[in-house]
């Protein structure tokens, strides 16, 4: 098996800290309400898998536009989202954000989401609406990074197969200076692993020739690019897109390339609990995530790339769209996201993914 790399606790580039802002108590105290009460009125609880440094922005742009507001911003995980939101029965947040798609619908269909029919679904691509309970709200694409002093122009893939001939190509060169995703610990990297090979047979191709070349795994984006900035891998698969933009804008050495024969595009899904505390607050939460100015700051302050079709600008899902063609194929919110979670089924792949790993020690 090929070594997984995790951050020490409270490492920075981890990014997975718990972070509370809490301010209900004491307007509650200094009201002489009742605590729990004001406290459920006055906060939108957020549990969320995208990192606070990045959204800060956002989240202090709904409290000023909503006084009376405050965000409470839960950064987990996106599988331990998941399990800390079930331990107390659904009870304890009001907004569930998250770029484990699969894992964000197979809560909305076992009963979690309520309905809630955004005033914006209507300016948002088709397949990023499911129900009117669980919403699309970034475009972000999946690429490979690599080091521009680490390949030369003319070898840089284009495509999965090429990634796989020049892994094959060159074993002893690229063994342990690959790094991609520890499917089994990261959420978004099953995802994205089980997506692969429903597009094609030839990604476990791909996988073969990783295993040969004994990537490094991690469980996050971030991990993976700084390996690649520091000189530890020559080449990152699966990253995203917005994170690895973000990089390669300040880290001139970071090459950031898009499959031209298939580049699939995730998203971070949001719903409101169906149990949630403070149901109003987290429909003004995800309506404003949503809006023309929630989404605006996501693209010019946050880094991420908005999902609403009627935005233009350097830094939106329309203009990736266009630039991406007919090799964009965005991950459709639907039960098709869960078959990949059928416990016989994840445990087969695992094993067949594992296998391959094990095979080329």
């Amino acid at each position: 098996m090929a070594p997984t790399m995790t951050a020490t606790p409270g490492d920075s580039s981890n990014g997975r800290r718990r972070v509370l802002l809490r301010t209900g108590a004491a307007c509650a105290t200094a009201l002489g309400l009742p605590l729990a009460r004001a406290s459920a009125a006055r906060t939108v609880r957020v549990l969320a898998a995208t990192d606070r440094a990045r959204v800060q922005p956002l989240i202090e742009h709904f409290q000023a536009s909503h006084r009376g507001l405050v965000v409470d911003y839960v950064e987990l995980g996106s599988t331990e989202l998941m399990q800390v939101f079930l331990a107390d029965g659904g009870r304890g947040a009001d907004v569930l954000w998250s770029s484990a798609m699969d894992l964000q619908i197979k809560l909305v269909n076992d009963g979690h989401a309520a309905r809630h029919v955004s005033p914006h679904a209507a300016s948002l691509p088709r397949w990023a609406v499911w129900k009117h309970e669980a919403y699309a709200t970034t475009y972000e694409p999946v690429g490979l990074v690599h080091h521009r002093d680490g390949l030369a122009a003319g070898e840089v893939p284009r495509t999965h197969a090429a990634l796989a001939a020049l892994l094959r190509a060159e074993p002893a060169r690229f063994r342990q200076r690959v790094a991609t995703y520890d499917i089994e610990r990261s959420g978004l990297g099953y995802l994205l692993a089980a997506h692969d090979a429903q597009v094609t047979q030839g990604a476990w191709d791909l996988v073969q020739a990783l295993a040969a070349s004994q990537a490094r795994l991690y469980t996050h984006t971030q991990d993976m690019l700084d390996s690649v900035r520091l000189g530890h891998s020559l080449l990152a698969y699966n990253v995203l897109g917005t994170y690895a933009a973000a990089a390669a804008a300040s880290h001139p050495e970071l090459v950031l390339v898009y499959p031209g024969d298939y580049t699939l595009i995730a998203s971070r899904v949001a719903f409101v609990a169906q149990r949630a505390p403070n149901a109003e607050g987290a429909r003004q939460w995800l309506d404003h995530l949503l809006s023309p100015a929630g989404q605006r700051v996501l693209a010019d302050d946050c880094g991420l790339y908005p999902v609403r079709t009627d935005l233009d600008g350097a830094r939106t899902g329309s203009q990736l769209q266009r630039q991406l063609g007919a090799a964009a194929r965005p991950i459709a919110l639907g039960p098709g996201l869960m078959a990949p979670l059928d416990q016989s089924r994840r445990a087969a792949f695992l094993k067949r993914w594992h296998g391959a790993f094990t095979a080329a020690r």
